[in-house]
C-alpha cells in the first residue's frame, strides 16, 4: 500500500475511533446534565446556528471542495473529541490543582480547548498534507472544528441554564433564553474565530519555503487562539460591562478581519488557479482553452449545465470530475512553481494528468463540437 494511502488510513481511523469513543461520553454526559426533555430542548436550540456557519465555511471552500468526508470530520473532531478532551483535562485540573472558576474560565478553558481543537488540524498536517493548500484551506477546517465544539458546548450551557445550575441567573424559560441569545445569537462564531487563528497558521506553514515559518506559524496561530479566548472568556467573568467591551473591542474586530481575509484569499484563488493553470498549459498538461472553465464559479456550473444538456446525469459528473481533477493539479502546480510542493509531487501530478486524459476526450464545453464517442 502506498504511504500516502496508509497515512490516509490511519487518520481515518484515528480519527473515526476517537469521535465514537467522544460520543460516547457526551451521551453519558448529556444523560447527567438533566432531564431528557430538557437535553433535548437544549440539542435542538444549539442546532440552530450550525446550518448557517457550516454554510458560510462551506462558501469559502466552493473553489476546491474538501473531501466531505474531512469536512463531517472536522464537525465531528470539535463536536465530541475536543470536547471531552478540554472537560476531562479541566476536570483534573480543578481536582488536582484546585484551579478557581475565574482561573478556569480565563486561562485553563482557552489553553486546554485550543489544544484539543488544534489536535485535528496538526492530525491533517502530518497525516493528510496533500489535502491542505493554503490559509483558505486551514480557516475551513478548523472554523468547522470550532462550529462543531461550540455545537456540544453550548448544549451543556444551554440544559445548565434551563436546570438553573449555570450560576448564570434564574433558570427556566428565562435562562435559557438568556444564554440563546448570547451564546447561539450574539457569538456563535466565537469559537470558530478563535480557532480561525490556528488555521491561518497551519496555512502559512504549508505555504511556506521557510523552515522557521513552517515550525512558528502554527505555535503564533494558537497563542493568537488561547489569547483571544482567554480575553472573552475573562470578559464575561468580569461582568456585563467587559462582555460588551470585549465584544465590541475584541470580538467583532476580529470576527471582520478573518472574514475580509477569508474573502480575499477566496477572491484570489481564481488568480492564483489561473496563473498556476497557463504554465502548465504551456507544458502541454491541460488545453488552455479549459481553464477559463475551470477557474470561474459561474462558467464551471455552464459547463456543467451544457454537460447535462448533451449527454446527461453521466456527462455532468464527467464534466464535474474533470473540473475537479483539473483544479487540484493547478494548486499543486502553483505549489510546485512556489517551491512548496509535498514530496509525492510528481506521482499526484500523474494521478491528475491521467484522470484529464481520461476523461477529456468525452467532453465537450458550450460553443465547441461534441467529441466523437
Amino acid at each position: 500500500m502506498p504511504t500516502t494511502r496508509l497515512k490516509s488510513l490511519v487518520f481515518a481511523v484515528v480519527v473515526a475511533v476517537a469521535a465514537l469513543l467522544g460520543a460516547a461520553v457526551m451521551l453519558v454526559i448529556f444523560a447527567l446534565s438533566g432531564a431528557a426533555a430538557t437535553v433535548l430542548l437544549a440539542t435542538a436550540l444549539a442546532a440552530l446556528p450550525v446550518g448557517p456557519l457550516v454554510a458560510i465555511f462551506c462558501w469559502l471552500d466552493r473553489y476546491e471542495p474538501e473531501p466531505r468526508l474531512l469536512l463531517a470530520s472536522a464537525l465531528a473532531w470539535g463536536a465530541f473529541v475536543a470536547t471531552v478532551i478540554a472537560l476531562v483535562v479541566q476536570g483534573l485540573g480543578g481536582v488536582l490543582i484546585g484551579f478557581s472558576q475565574a482561573a478556569s474560565m480565563a486561562v485553563v478553558a482557552p489553553v486546554t480547548e485550543e489544544a484539543a481543537k488544534g489536535l485535528f488540524l496538526l492530525l491533517l498536517l502530518w497525516w493528510r498534507r496533500d489535502e491542505l493548500d493554503g490559509l483558505l484551506d486551514g480557516v475551513v477546517y478548523a472554523g468547522l472544528v470550532g462550529v462543531g465544539f461550540a455545537f456540544t458546548e453550548n448544549i451543556l450551557y444551554l440544559a445548565a441554564a434551563y436546570d438553573g445550575t449555570s450560576g448564570m441567573g434564574p433558570g427556566g424559560l428565562t435562562g435559557i433564553t438568556t444564554t440563546f441569545v448570547v451564546r447561539c445569537l450574539l457569538s456563535p462564531f466565537a469559537h470558530p474565530l478563535f480557532t480561525a487563528f490556528i488555521g491561518i497558521g497551519i496555512g502559512m506553514a504549508v505555504a511556506s519555503r521557510r523552515r522557521p515559518v513552517r515550525w512558528l506559524a502554527p505555535v503564533g496561530g494558537y497563542v493568537l487562539a488561547v489569547l483571544t479566548h482567554a480575553i472573552w472568556n475573562a470578559s464575561a467573568v468580569l461582568g456585563l460591562g467587559s462582555f460588551v467591551l470585549a465584544y465590541a473591542v475584541l470580538l467583532l474586530p476580529a470576527l471582520v478581519g478573518i472574514a475580509v481575509l477569508a474573502v480575499w484569499l477566496r477572491q484570489s484563488e481564481r488568480a492564483l488557479l489561473s496563473a498556476a493553470l497557463g504554465d502548465a498549459a504551456q507544458r502541454g498538461l491541460i488545453p488552455a482553452t479549459d481553464i477559463g472553465w475551470v477557474v470561474d464559479l459561474r462558467a464551471r456550473r455552464t459547463a456543467r449545465r451544457h454537460a447535462r444538456l448533451q449527454g446527461g446525469a453521466a456527462a455532468a459528473q464527467a464534466m464535474a470530475e474533470y473540473q475537479q481533477a483539473a483544479i487540484e493539479l493547478g494548486y499543486l502546480h502553483h505549489r510546485v512553481l512556489r517551491g512548496t510542493a509535498p514530496k509525492d509531487w510528481q506521482a499526484r501530478g500523474r494521478r491528475f494528468t491521467a484522470r484529464i486524459d481520461a476523461v477529456r476526450p468525452r467532453l465537450s464545453f458550450p460553443g465547441q463540437v461534441v467529441p466523437e464517442r
